[in-house]
């Protein structure tokens, strides 16, 4: 099997590590795995290659864009971690699609649904429990404004993390939040969602294109300050009252949306009587580097073979109890049990 892998950040050469450093855990957890194909990785000339890994790399001075657009006929495969916003994920999968090579992960399409939480939201409502979202054109931010009289969370459509995502409840803290979200985001509207308490979690799963096995629920560590929202890491696996409605929320979704496979990532709040479904990312997430040393098969084998094959793993067990910890704009992890 002739297998690329590349993660956006590292492949683009970006240095911000608020921005890279979940990337580049990925990608290290990817190359350890996949070292049994093996497969080559793409890595920015100034960016250091991933030390102890048997994969390839492949060092690249040009944007992934042109890279790809030049060189992935030459594989048969392509396994692709890239951020949502802008569209990035989906315009690289149909790059790769373009060109011949089958993808180890969702189809373009499926992406682009993903890639927009307004679609996303539209497509699942009646399917399973999801937050009322509303989509807001810019030139109707004043209009909306003035209605705000309690917590509401605004958000790009096409977000990822929780880039700009802004609890408010005024109409100053709204128009705040709608010049944080258009500094960010390329298209001609935002969210709005209602605010829902509770617990924020996420379900890891892997799929073969028509069934989706849950591996995981986790925590996801959110902090909120002036109303702004930080992502600070999280706990693999999450015990929760509402862990098995979770997990079915999940998986009836993932299996909603004709195209998506491989590893997929779904975010979750948990309330003490209903979860309500938040985003679909469809893409290695930052549990995976925390599953990747849990599970008592190889991951990152096991998103191949669901995607080339169409298996699924078996039986299986989470062997301990990890705990994902971002500080100083690093990424940790810390065995608990």
């Amino acid at each position: 099997m002739n297998l690329l892998v590349f993660e956006y950040a590292s492949a683009m050469g970006i240095k911000d590590p608020a921005l890279t450093a979940e990337g580049k855990a990925m990608l290290r957890g990817l190359t350890c795995d996949l070292e049994c194909i093996p497969a080559s990785y793409l890595i920015s000339k100034h960016i250091d290659a991933i030390e102890g890994s048997e994969c390839q790399p492949i060092i690249i001075g040009e944007t992934v864009e042109d890279w790809v657009s030049s060189n992935i006929s030459n594989f048969d495969y392509c396994l692709p971690v890239a951020p949502e916003e802008d569209f990035i994920l989906c315009g690289l999968t149909r790059l790769i699609e373009k060109n011949g090579v089958r993808v180890i992960g969702s189809d373009s399409d499926a992406v682009r649904i993903c890639s927009d939480k307004y679609l996303t939201y539209n497509l699942l409502k009646d399917n399973v429990p999801t937050i009322p979202t509303y989509r807001i054109p810019w030139d109707e931010v004043e209009l909306h404004a003035r209605n705000i009289s309690h917590n509401k969370v605004v958000k790009p459509a096409d977000g990822v993390s929780c880039s700009a995502v802004q609890v408010v409840d005024s109409e100053t803290s709204f128009k705040d939040a709608a010049t944080r979200v258009r500094a960010v985001s390329s298209l001609p509207y935002f969210l709005m969602q209602d605010y829902v308490e509770g617990t924020s979690a996420s379900v890891s799963l892997i799929s073969n294109g028509k069934e989706a096995l849950p591996l995981s629920l986790n925590q996801q560590n959110i902090s909120h300050q002036d109303g702004i929202m930080d992502y600070n890491g999280g706990k693999v696996p999450l015990s929760h009252p509402m862990e098995n409605e979770a997990i079915s929320v999940a998986k009836t979704a993932v299996e909603s949306i004709n195209g998506l496979k491989g590893y997929i990532g779904v975010d979750l709040i948990l309330g003490e009587e209903e979860v309500h479904l938040v985003e679909i990312n469809s893409r290695i997430t930052t549990p995976y580097v925390a599953l990747r040393n849990m599970l008592n098969f190889n991951l990152g084998e096991a998103v191949v073979n669901a995607v080339v094959h169409g298996e699924l793993p078996g039986k299986f067990v989470l062997e301990r109890e990890i705990e994902i910890q971002k500080k100083d704009n690093r990424l940790h992890l810390k065995v608990i049990n």
